[in-house]
């Protein structure tokens, strides 16, 4: 090499060296607590290692070494804190070693002896140990406490940390939360699009990019999927997003701007506080002041373990095993015990709501219970251990404590201002109502006026639709007259179908918009309770939901007006006839109807304010827009054509579909939301076989359609159960897979055994893993049958004990609670 080449060179190497030198930590070093502007820092300067001050501060000062982002945001840290005397080493052994004061060992890298003979912090974060040939021994990266950065891969057996709370992957790429490393109270997994052509994953890694997207690859995986957008995702400037585990429980995804030691929050896995197990600790309830959760006791019967931190849960003032007085029930209202798996393995009960609070009274093992109210029936029981409660006017679930008598409720304020505050509110409001009454008061005295007088002019027509159409425009139920739909039909003359609720007919409103017009049939409701129910219907909003109009209540005629789907109902193309060969769905539209309409159906259970059970889910009330998106119609009807209690009907008053009903509609047992689920079953696999599901053929042997399919499903044969118009078609066949199992586990004999519609959305999707589906008997070997037992009550006897059946007389002269208690016993050995 020419020499005044290498003379040119020289000041690069020296630059070099210096920059090595400057990034590498000799073993030797050491940082102490009582010096915290004594850091090793990355060679650009964006992270240091060092001791900061604990936080939150403590008194006298402690302190914490960790890894920092320029302006001093934690990212990593080897252990707890230590006082003023701690002290990090880099033994000559080569073991990175915490102590505090007295020389204690706080935390130890178990380097030592591994020809460690450097460290050094990168310009990513990674603090990493080397050995003389440069090979990485250890790194903070591979050794992650509570906080991930861009560039640092997380894989399975990697485990976040915060106090009792931990985050993981799992081998099938979902992301867990768990408290105690036994509750799992948060669950994400991959998308239905990764998954349904991955369904086995190799090595999936979780990792941030740099612009704020959470991603998990695998080798099986084309691209990266995204999990998580931060809220400033891709956003310009020297910004560090990174993902942390917060005591709290929660998982975030933060920026922080270079320099300035601030960290905003931009992603939360846990959308609701309140729902993170053990947030408020042992017999604590969660509840919001605003939009902060709070913490607080269940009663007065309770008091904090620590009245300077309400996070650390409350205890009874009186243990129940110490009480000299009566061990009671505390009621409370609109409150959930939370449960997660595996305590929902085996504490989910059918039983009503006295019977759940009663069988918790009198069992030892049950220290309290939670009735959902919320159409499914269950109560869960919460044994002896840890209680962790959520609290919020939204819930109409019902929760129940066992306390040391008599029950010393929580007052309702603790402030008095606030109830001063709170009348001077409602003295106001008092004044604006009768100020507003007395101007609509005079509006409608107007109105009325003006109708008599102008009531024969030819304009008035005209003006009636245009308000019409503004009453239309802002969402509530337009009030038609009779003659205003006879004329919008044409005399009820262009009919498109007929139900179990009425005949639907096409009709063109005043505006030129296309409706559906359903004459009901059988209405029991006066018009104040018809209006109440049309009101509650046209209230439901939902993209897979048949949208309500308006109405018409004039006499006998009770009308409901309906946005009008273009391509009809569902059932016209699975089973259209040969005339009908149009009429064809292809797989990609059938799986996007399914899981609509699986959607619309989870919307009335879970997410509406009352839950709202369909009853007569079919194919015929499926119906497709020009899209074919699918949407859900004649919801709410149940009730507001037959509002007579479920519990008293006969096998004449079933207003459902034969070969849709559950097996409990023929056993008179309560009609929950699992009924519909039962429905949707069915309908799914009409969408996937396009036959009918009570269909018997020389190719079923003679047997019905759905009970020769599980068979086939059994065998393996899936391409069997496919409908055979899509033969030439390009069909998924995971999806395929996932909707026939989905059916299977939705036409399960016992209510108990089928999911919640959310989690059919789910599995759906791919998000939630689920196992093979048992035999479902009803569809095998018939319904529940309901017999008479002489002197006793009503024996519900599943289909496979015909011949021989049980039941635990109740005498009548027992008392009331061993009477309840005994009871809710015979339904959960019936149920469980």
């Amino acid at each position: 090499m020419p020499i005044k080449f290498r003379l040119a060179l020289l000041p690069l190497f020296c630059l070099l060296s210096q920059t090595i030198w400057a990034a590498t930590i000799s073993p030797g070093s050491s940082l102490l607590a009582s010096n915290p502007n004594q850091t090793w820092s990355s060679p650009d300067s964006s992270f240091s290692f060092g001791f900061i001050p604990s936080d939150p501060a403590t008194s006298p000062p402690s302190f914490t070494a960790a890894i920092t982002y320029s302006g001093g945001v934690p990212i990593w840290s080897p252990g707890r804190s230590v006082d003023s005397a701690g002290a990090l080493h880099f033994l000559s052994s080569g073991a990175l070693r915490l102590v505090d004061g007295s020389n204690k060992t706080i935390w130890d890298s178990d380097t030592a002896s591994r020809g460690v003979s450097s460290a050094e912090l990168d310009d990513s974060g990674n603090l990493v140990l080397r050995n003389g040939t440069g090979a990485a021994v250890w790194s903070s990266f591979d050794n992650p406490t509570d906080t991930i950065v861009p560039s640092q891969n997380f894989t399975v057996g990697k485990v976040l940390r915060s106090g009792m709370y931990s985050f993981k992957l799992v081998k099938n790429g979902n992301l867990t939360l768990l408290w105690n490393d036994s509750i799992v109270y948060w669950n994400q997994g991959l998308n239905s699009s990764v998954t349904n052509n991955t369904p086995n994953l190799t090595s999936p890694t979780l990792g941030l990019q740099p612009i704020g997207i959470l991603t998990i690859a695998d080798p099986k995986l084309p691209t990266a999927a995204i999990v998580a957008y931060s809220n400033d995702y891709a956003e310009a400037g020297d910004i560090l997003r990174f993902l942390k585990l917060e005591s709290d429980g929660n998982v975030r995804i933060y920026s922080s701007s270079k320099g300035s030691g601030d960290k905003i929050e931009r992603w939360a896995a846990v959308t609701d506080q309140c729902q993170v197990f053990g947030y408020c600790g042992n017999m604590g309830i969660c509840s919001y002041n605003d939009s902060n959760p709070i913490c607080g006791c269940p009663s007065l019967n309770f008091e904090p373990v620590d009245p300077k931190d309400s996070r650390q849960g409350c205890r009874r003032k009186m243990e129940i095993k110490d009480c000299p007085q009566s061990v009671t029930m505390l009621d409370l209202d609109h409150t959930r015990f939370l449960t997660y798996p595996p305590e929902t393995d085996s504490q989910i009960f059918f039983v009503g709501i006295s019977a759940c609070r009663l069988n918790c009274l009198v069992n030892d093992p049950c220290d309290a219970s939670t009735s959902l109210s919320d159409g499914t029936g269950l109560c869960y029981y919460k044994t002896p251990g840890f209680l962790s409660g959520y609290h919020t006017p939204a819930l109409t679930s019902s929760s129940y404590i066992k306390v040391c008598g008599p029950v010393i409720p929580n007052p309702p304020s603790s402030l008095d201002s606030a109830v001063k505050k709170k009348d001077w509110k409602m003295r106001a409001w008092i004044v604006v109502l009768v100020v507003v009454a007395s101007l609509l008061g005079l509006m409608a005295l107007e109105g009325g006026l003006w109708w008599w007088f102008c009531r024969n002019s030819p304009s008035f027509g005209a003006l009636s639709a245009q308000y019409a159409l503004l009453e239309y425009a802002s969402g509530a139920p337009v009030q038609f007259s009779y003659k205003e739909l006879q004329r919008s039909t044409k005399g009820f003359k262009e009919k498109l179908g007929a139900g179990g609720f009425g005949a639907v007919y096409k009709g063109i409103l005043a505006n030129r918009t296309v409706v559906a017009v359903k004459q009901l049939e059988g209405i029991e409701q006066g018009e104040k309770q018809f209006r109440m129910e049309v009101a509650t219907i046209s209230s439901t909003h939902h993209l897979n939901l048949v949208r309500l109009i308006g109405f018409c209540s004039e006499g006998r005629h009770r009308l409901l007006v309906y946005e009008f789907m273009k391509n009809g109902s569902l059932d016209d193309f699975l089973f259209a006839t040969e005339e009908q060969s149009g009429k064809f769905l292809s797989w990609e539209n059938r799986f996007k109807i399914a899981l609509g309409t699986a959607r619309g159906i989870t919307y009335l259970h879970e997410e509406c304010r009352d839950c709202i059970v369909h009853c007569d889910i079919k194919p015929e009330n499926i119906l497709l827009d020009e899209n074919y998106n699918s949407k859900v119609s004649d919801f709410g009807l149940a009730k507001l054509v037959s509002p007579k209690d479920h519990r008293y009907r006969t096998l004449t008053s079933v207003r459902g579909t034969r070969g849709y009903l559950a097996p409990e509609w023929l056993a008179n047992l309560p009609i929950t939301s699992k009924s519909d689920i039962y429905s949707y079953g069915m309908v799914l696999l009409e969408i996937v076989s396009g036959r009918r599901n009570f269909e018997v053929s020389e190719e079923t042997d003679r047997r019905k359609f759905s009970i020769w399919a599980f068979d086939e499903f059994e065998k393996g044969n899936i391409k069997g159960i496919i409908d055979k118009r899509l033969a030439d078609q390009d069909v998924d066949m995971d999806q395929v897979m996932r909707a026939i199992q989905v059916t299977f586990w939705c036409i399960q004999e016992q209510p108990s055994h089928r999911p919640m519609m959310g989690k059919v959305v789910q599995m759906l999707e791919g998000i939630t893993e689920m196992g093979k589906p048992p035999s479902p008997r009803a569809i095998i070997e018939g319904p529940i049958i309901e017999r008479p037992v002489s002197g006793t009550s009503t024996s519900l006897v599943a289909p496979s004990s015909f011949s021989s059946f049980q039941i635990s007389e109740v005498s009548p002269s027992a008392p009331a609670r061993d009477m309840e208690t005994a009871t809710a016993s015979l339904i959960q050995s019936d149920l469980s």
